[in-house]
């Protein structure tokens, strides 16, 4: 066991070199694409807090990406704001914005929950899109001006990298932790856990809370890599494609929607380049997904490397709907 912790440390720690000297040898075009896989990838593993291991149908966690930026945006230019100060503010609207829906939305199960928190994101949407005088509305808000030690492509992609290894250190001891055991109980049985004195809407609303910092931060970083912000950051498509990140990369493993934000941030850009139609070759691939890889793609390489099959998702599902 400790030998395989050792490995582990190993293997992180020479990704980390890599990823670190990688932007000395792109060209800078590859390197702005490996910036905005590290954002797309922190806030699908956001999103993945609450629906892979919390059981949670979050299907407009976007608006909590959404608000982070444009709290940033805003405090920046209109507030004028210390630059560092609008950094800690822009993920704790988030994070408050969470709390709030999601102080309605535990009260409800399955589908319920989720039409709710639908409903309140798109009332959230339709706010920023119509308040022209302070959002600018579907022009969205341009030249933000970020720190001079994150103004190139190069610094901007350290920047970036540093609060996402960062972000993921803490999410992975809250993964680790009493509590995230909890809400793992929570997600696979939630009528055990209330049985033996669980709050169970307390753990998941905590969840929701902890996941839209984290969704915040990834807006933040957003706005720095392309200085602009707009309406369609807290549109429920863009939730639909950070909840098939999670899908495709394994939702119920940690990792699983870093790999799943590399394929769908690389599927638009580079297919997106030859044809308009690459989203049909991700419903061939999705469809593909729920057949022959129903854990995702780490998931499957998890559960292979184990030797043991691991709880289908639609098996855990399945056992969620039974006990609530």
């Amino acid at each position: 066991m400790a030998k395989s912790g050792a490995r582990s440390i190993v293997f992180y720690a020479i990704l980390l070199v890599a990823l670190v000297v990688l932007p000395l040898f792109l060209p800078r075009f590859h390197t702005y694409i490996l910036a905005l896989i590290f954002v797309n990838a922190l806030v699908a593993m956001s999103l993945n807090m609450v629906v892979g291991h919390g059981g949670l149908y979050q299907f407009h966690h976007a608006v909590f990406y959404g608000v982070g930026a444009y709290t940033f945006a805003l405090t920046v230019t209109r507030a004028g704001m210390p630059m560092w100060l609008c950094l800690v503010v822009s993920p704790l609207a988030a994070a408050a914005i969470g709390f709030l829906i999601g102080w309605f939305c535990v009260r409800l199960n399955s589908l319920y929950f989720a039409m709710l928190q639908i409903s309140l994101g798109s009332l959230i949407w339709a706010i920023v899109f119509r308040w022209y005088s302070l959002t600018r509305g579907d022009d969205g808000l341009h030249g933000i001006p970020v720190p001079e030690f994150a103004a190139s492509t190069s610094s901007s992609y350290f920047f970036i990298l540093f609060f996402f290894v960062l972000c993921l250190i803490v999410m992975y001891r809250i993964h680790q932790s009493p509590f995230g055991k909890i809400l793992r109980a929570t997600r696979d049985n939630p009528a055990r856990c209330s049985a033996v004195g669980i709050n169970v809407r307390r753990h998941q609303l905590a969840a929701i809370v902890i996941a839209s910092f984290f969704a915040g931060v990834a807006g933040v970083l957003f706005v720095i890599l392309e200085r602009s912000v707009f309406p369609d950051l807290l549109f429920w498509v863009l939730s639909l494609e950070i909840f098939i990140m999670c899908l495709l990369g394994g939702w119920f493993t940690f990792g699983g929607p870093i790999l799943g934000a590399a394929i769908i941030v690389s599927l638009r850009t580079f297919l997106g380049s030859y044809t308009e139609y690459w989203t049909l070759i991700l419903g061939v691939l999705l469809i593909f997904l729920i057949f022959f890889l129903p854990e995702g793609v780490m998931g499957f390489f998890v559960e292979r490397f184990k030797g043991k099959p691991n709880t289908t998702p639609t098996e855990r599902t399945e056992r969620a709907h039974a006990s609530s």
